[in-house]
């Protein structure tokens, strides 16, 4: 009967289109928080990340520090912590290093000259590796990967136990590897060669610079 005086009828349209923009947000919130819900019952379920995993999300390193229903808190490797919501990890996609073993294999890239003693180096990194306390004795290697206009691509492989032991052994072979190429082979560290014909170029460019001015 109210609803004849305009008035009235006007304020109740407004009523109803607030409690509908109301129940809308109250709909699409409950959808997110359901899907959450399921999303952490989905990996309880499925377990595709555990507690102290080692993940690479978001370009990332850490390890699976906490996980809950809602949330999953990452430990980055430089100790922050990266929180994401459950369902990313049921909607995107990752990387488990130890989602059935710790094991992790190592790699390290770098390029020399044609002229490294490669036989050499692969004695070398043996040697490395077998004096790291991070290395965890099963896999060691040095191979040759690519040769690039003016240099060698060596990729140097070990396995550490884990994705932080894999992580630190890494650094400490490329960090010994690159000092003994220095040291003892300085010539094999990456150059670029000129031959006769790009020097007498050069030399006449400079040549007419000079007249120039």
């Amino acid at each position: 009967m109210l609803m004849v005086f305009d008035s009235v009828r006007q304020y109740g349209s407004s009523i109803l289109a607030s409690a509908g923009i109301a129940g809308l947000i109250v709909g699409v919130a409950a959808q997110r928080s359901i899907a959450g819900l399921l999303a952490g019952f989905q990996i309880a379920i499925a377990q595709p990340i555990s507690i102290d995993d080692v993940v690479v999300v978001e370009g990332e390193w850490g390890r699976i520090e906490e996980i809950t229903l809602t949330y999953v808190v990452v430990r980055i490797w430089y100790q922050r912590r990266l929180v994401l919501p459950i369902n990313y990890f049921i909607e995107k996609p990752f990387q488990n290093w130890t989602r059935q073993t710790a094991e992790v294999p190592g790699t390290v890239f770098i390029q020399v000259d044609y002229s490294a003693p490669v036989g050499e180096l692969r004695d070398e990194l043996t040697r490395i590796v077998k004096a790291s306390g991070h290395w965890d004795g099963r896999v060691v290697g040095l191979q040759v990967t690519d040769s690039l206009d003016s240099t060698l691509e060596l990729r140097a492989l070990a396995s550490a136990a884990d994705g932080s032991k894999a992580r630190d052994l890494r650094c400490e072979i490329r960090e010994k590897l690159v000092e003994y190429i220095r040291t003892n082979h300085p010539e094999s560290l990456p150059r670029i060669r000129m031959g006769l014909d790009d020097r007498v170029s050069v030399l006449k460019h400079a040549a007419g610079k000079a007249d120039a001015s």
